[in-house]
């Protein structure tokens, strides 16, 4: 499977000590040049700036040619957009709106960081509502519904597998 990511999934992945969920749901994740360079700028946090200067044989960084995209992205999300093309990527992660709604008009099939959080929660790799809570001491920001909405769908996962089984009764 080809995953392409941008800045803020591993950001905050690192963030809240998750970053290792990224090889357990997809093996491989790629990520352009320019993304390396946002993980790496002094701005952002030293949690992340260490990892990005070492990062895991599981990452690779790749060059790529920029597609024309409109102004208001950033030079990440414009070169995480065009490898996906590129490679033809099943997967890109990305978290901003904008970025997320021109990849999909290109077919491109995204997922946020709170998608990859609900799918690595449903292979019981993480404990959702702990990780939201580490989450929120971040400054990553999501609408209260779209995560109100994943932790009770998560609830009753949860309750469905405590639900004893019923036996068929042996007529």
């Amino acid at each position: 499977m080809i995953v392409v990511s941008d800045t803020s999934p591993l950001n905050y992945l690192v963030l809240t000590n998750e970053i290792d969920l990224l090889p357990k749901l997809f093996g491989q994740v790629i990520i352009p040049e320019a993304v390396h360079g946002e993980l790496r700028h002094r701005g952002t946090p030293e949690a992340v700036r260490k990892w990005a200067e070492a990062v895991p044989p599981w990452l690779t960084i790749r060059i790529v040619s920029p597609i024309q995209l409109p102004r208001q992205l950033g030079a990440g999300e414009t070169e995480a957009i065009s490898l996906a093309i590129e490679l033809n990527a099943e997967l890109l992660l990305l978290d901003d709106r904008k970025a997320r709604n021109l990849a999909r008009e290109r077919g491109l099939n995204v997922a946020g960081l709170l998608n990859v959080l609900e799918s690595a929660a449903i292979r019981e790799l993480v404990d959702l509502p702990r990780i939201i809570a580490r989450l929120r001491q971040t400054n990553f920001r999501a609408p209260a519904d779209i995560v109100r909405a994943m932790l009770q769908r998560h609830s009753q996962r949860q309750e469905a597998k405590e639900q004893p089984a019923s036996n068929p009764s042996l007529d």
